[in-house]
């Protein structure tokens, strides 16, 4: 139910970013965004206080954030320049751009299989975003830049999951986003007129609660489990996007989206199945041998 609530809240979240964008440019949608986001989830100090904004890892958080705020602002580019199901379909290939970063900066043997699931993937990408043809724009590759950034951001997290609790990383991401996002904000700043404060306030408001759903689902349940439930964002965008703005769905985007959502549940299980065999592989050895284990596992 958490990631079911969490895919709902980010689908209405991009019908909010592309309602205000009929005034205010994407860069200064997105610093209102992380401005009431930050307020609403100022809630999460009831309990722990001020100290929840103590890290020792404050300078992580803001290479972590620099990466997150550029994956946001080409993302809610591409929500306001493309057909939205076509940009949320397009932020699907995330997963795959986290397989690489795995390899690339976090050391992990990625084997035939899986790598085969990233080509698959991005031959879905290619189905979508048809270079070459009168369909390809240079925003398909604002969304790719910004699937690529959040896979990053991805990478980023489950560093932070080890020592940091989730409510640090919700309630300071979100405040380190306001001063980083109002350069570009003011770059091109106007006042919002009255019509606009409401999708922006919702923005936030739909964005943090989103983020609050996720985080708690994965403590509850394996990230391959509720993989699949956050694909339900796609339908509710495609929905809402011929409901409000008339936008049909391209067969070019439903089946290239099928392609990326098949390569990436594909990716989610074998993710499953390697911790699973490692943990398998874990607990006979400290049943048996715990004193040998831990000097292994400390190496």
């Amino acid at each position: 139910m958490l990631m079911l609530g969490s895919a709902s809240l980010f689908a209405l979240m991009a019908v909010c970013i592309r309602l205000a964008s009929a005034q205010l440019h994407p860069f200064q949608i997105t610093f209102f965004r992380s401005g009431f986001g930050a307020l609403f989830a100022l809630p999460l100090l009831h309990g722990h206080g001020w100290q929840l904004l103590r890290t020792p890892r404050l300078g992580f958080y803001i290479v972590r954030c620099v990466l997150g705020m550029g994956g946001m602002l080409a993302g809610f580019w591409a929500i306001v320049n493309l057909p939205l199901a076509e940009a949320v379909a397009l932020s699907y290939s995330s997963p795959l751009f986290v397989t690489i970063g795995a390899v690339l900066f976090l050391g992990e043997v990625v084997r035939m299989r899986r790598w085969s699931a990233v080509v698959a993937g991005f031959i879905g990408v290619l189905v979508i975003v048809r270079p070459g043809s009168d369909a390809f724009t240079g925003g398909s590759l604002v969304a790719l830049l910004a699937a690529a950034l959040t896979g990053a951001v991805t990478i980023s997290i489950k560093s932070l999951t080890g020592s940091e609790p989730a409510d640090r990383i919700v309630l300071l991401t979100t405040l380190l986003w306001i001063p980083l996002s109002l350069p570009a904000a003011l770059s091109v700043w106007q006042w919002p007129h009255a019509g606009t404060w409401p999708w922006l306030v919702l923005s936030g408001a739909l964005g943090t609660g989103g983020h609050f759903c996720w985080t708690r689902a994965l403590r509850l349940a394996d990230a391959s489990l509720l993989a699949p439930f956050s694909y339900l964002q796609l339908l509710i965008v495609a929905l809402l996007a011929w409901w409000i703005f008339g936008e049909p769905l391209d067969r070019h985007t439903a089946a290239g989206a099928a392609i990326i959502i098949a390569a990436s549940l594909y990716i989610a299980w074998r993710e499953h199945r390697l911790a699973h065999e490692r943990r398998q592989q874990v607990a006979p050895a400290t049943s048996v041998e715990p004193t040998i284990w831990a000097g292994r596992r400390d190496q």
